[in-house]
């Protein structure tokens, strides 16, 4: 077990966002958060990173409820990418990777070997690696979503946790950027509005509704016929991919 939620509430006043949420993810795996428009999905994310405090239940990182953990731990081992990447500074894009080393860092430590070994992986790996020196503010909105992304990456996590991450992307972007998830050696939960993209992409999905969860396990298990005309309206048919292991979506006019 990497991360694990058990009977998760949390509500905004009176309003139950999430109700009872209670899931696994496994070492290594990327699994798939779905779900229309405010299931709860981004609320979600931000408990799992420690953002958010729940109202009750646990979340557990490796057998230790994540409220004992000290905030710097946190950070040096949770990576979050925001749905809207945004900075104030007008920065260079390696002084934004940059960001990502701070929680390994003391104030005073001197850049290392280490330090330099993440940054230029994590551009070389977001594709940000050409745009190393150009202006926060000259970039276009998929440019500082990668770049974002490669701060995350810098960070060195064992868990990444990402809203929506190809939402400003083009097509290229979008399957090289789950291509790049999908291959990395550590736990990543997703926040995907493309289904196709979550059935070729995840190795587990969970389907949240109204703040609970109402499917969860492989996508060719979850992501049927009846599940997208209960929870997302659609007609569809649903068919084996040729492709991968997971099923392909066709959508009915």
């Amino acid at each position: 077990m990497s991360i694990r939620a058990e009977k998760i509430t949390w509500k905004i006043g009176s309003k139950t966002v999430l109700d009872g949420v209670s899931f696994e993810a496994q070492p290594g795996e990327m699994l798939g958060l779905l779900g229309p428009n405010g299931s709860g999905k981004t609320s979600l994310l931000r408990l799992l990173a420690g953002l958010k405090q729940l109202h009750s239940g646990r979340i557990m990182l490796e057998r230790q409820d994540i409220k004992a953990i000290p905030r710097r731990t946190m950070a040096q081992r949770v990576a979050f990418v925001e749905q809207h990447a945004t900075t104030n500074a007008n920065l260079k894009v390696v002084d934004v990777v940059k960001l990502g080393r701070f929680p390994h860092r003391s104030m005073f430590s001197s850049w290392t070997s280490a330090d330099e070994g993440a940054l230029e992986e994590a551009l070389v790996h977001s594709g940000m690696a050409g745009k190393r020196n150009e202006r926060w503010q000259s970039l276009s909105g998929g440019e500082k979503q990668r770049a974002h992304i490669a701060r995350a990456l810098a960070q060195s996590p064992k868990e990444l946790i990402l809203d929506e991450p190809t939402n400003h992307l083009d097509i290229q972007h979008q399957i090289g950027l789950l291509r790049l998830v999908a291959s990395l050696p550590i736990t990543s939960i997703i926040a995907l509005h493309d289904l196709n993209h979550a059935a070729m992409f995840c190795d587990r999905l969970i389907v949240l509704q109204q703040g609970k969860v109402v499917a969860a396990g492989r996508p060719k298990d979850v992501l049927t016929e009846g599940l997208l005309q209960s929870v997302f309206s659609l007609k569809a048919r649903v068919e084996p991919s040729n492709y991968h292991d997971g099923p392909h979506i066709q959508f009915l006019r």
